[in-house]
């Protein structure tokens, strides 16, 4: 059996106040044409498929277009799971109806959770859809004491494989945080004030999980658990990464082969560094000018309107900063509690946490005169 694996489209996604729908739309024409060449027997979307609970009716109309595609053009079962930002009742609804069209939708936990059984000329196939669901929810699905994720995921996965007769061929398409996984910014914590994490080993039974929450495609504890990764770069910490999708093959016997499938976005996501005089002078003959940038100028010197002047030529300059800039929040300066310093020894502490570099003895010269100019005019005001 052969099926492609995808998560985490985040339809809807704002991206530095850029709405992508169209960037969306662009990339989902690429894997349906993926699709029609590749001719799966059924595609896995492990979750995330919105990027908030209450989408914009752009998003919910580009995922309707594309399911019906996948369905009433090509034919193509899709099994389809809630993750952490979608909206489990929303995303389920009809979900009973929509199987009889190929459409298997798990969003809100049911309590009669069980696999979706689909065949090749070796025999069936039990794909366990397993959608994020907190501890909470499980225990009260179930009546049980998951207070963890980690107990409350092998909770569902007991459930789905008591129905699986013993030998059979098992797929997972599950939407968690898999320990070891590299995560990216964009990616909404699982837990607040405790661990999301859970253990590979939880999919053991499984001949392979189709993981959807991590951004990079990567795998989380050997070659049959794998993230596929997200549709798009949602964020500049992912832009060393490459998006795709992944092609499985199931054999007989259940072994795996993996080939991943990249897709091509309408803008890449870039960050680009030198002296403004540099990415002025590159960009004409840039052919990738007009991607989603982040730009840090490397100047020792503030450049008069350098963002304004920078997006002249990039159009889609996002982010900008300086490198002298330090963003870490670290103090730097003077230990002492900085409600016993002088104005002085204050302006030095920001002046070194913002560049990096101590105050010169000419700029802390101008510094006093300006101060003691304040404090002139302000007693002349109070006289």
């Amino acid at each position: 059996m052969r099926f492609l694996h995808t998560a985490d489209w985040h339809l809807g996604r704002i991206f530095h106040g850029v709405q992508l729908v169209e960037d969306q739309a662009y990339v989902l024409q690429q894997f349906l044409q993926l699709v029609k060449e590749v001719k799966p027997d059924a595609i896995l979307l492990a979750g995330d498929i919105y990027d908030r609970a209450v989408p914009p009716t752009e998003a919910v109309r580009l995922l309707d277009d594309t399911l019906a595609e996948l369905l009433l053009g090509l034919k193509i079962p899709v099994i389809m799971i809630a993750g952490n930002h979608d909206s489990p009742e929303r995303l389920g609804f009809g979900n009973r109806l929509l199987a009889q069209q190929g459409l298997h939708v798990v969003g809100s936990l049911p309590e009669n959770l069980s696999p979706v059984i689909l065949a090749d000329e070796h025999g069936p196939v039990y794909i366990a859809p397993l959608p994020y669901a907190e501890p909470a929810m499980v225990r009260s699905v179930w009546q049980g004491d998951a207070v963890s994720h980690e107990a409350a995921l092998q909770t569902m996965i007991s459930h789905v494989l008591a129905t699986v007769p013993a030998g059979a061929r098992k797929v997972a398409v599950a939407h968690a945080f898999v320990a070891g996984g590299l995560e990216s910014e964009s990616e909404r914590p699982l837990s607040v004030g405790g661990s999301g994490a859970v253990s590979a080993a939880l999919f053991d039974a499984f001949h392979y999980t189709a993981l959807g929450h991590l951004h990079n495609s990567q795998p989380a504890g050997g070659d049959r658990v794998l993230y596929s990764g997200s549709l798009l770069k949602y964020s500049f910490g992912e832009a060393s990464q490459q998006k795709g999708i992944n092609l499985v093959e199931l054999d007989a016997a259940g072994a795996v082969k993996v080939e991943r499938l990249s897709l091509r976005p309408r803008r890449d996501v870039r960050c680009l560094q030198g002296t403004f005089a540099q990415l002025l002078a590159a960009a004409p003959d840039s052919a990738e000018r007009e991607d989603y940038l982040m730009v840090t100028l490397t100047d020792g010197q503030p450049v008069l309107d350098a963002r304004s002047r920078l997006n002249a030529v990039y159009p889609n300059l996002l982010d900008f900063d300086y490198s002298r800039l330090n963003r870490s929040g670290e103090l730097k300066g003077p230990a002492a509690d900085h409600r016993r310093l002088n104005e002085g020894d204050l302006f030095a502490a920001f002046f070194e946490q913002m560049t990096g570099e101590g105050l010169a003895a000419e700029q802390e010269h101008s510094f006093r005169t300006v101060l003691d100019e304040l404090y002139r005019e302000l007693r002349e005001v109070k006289s």
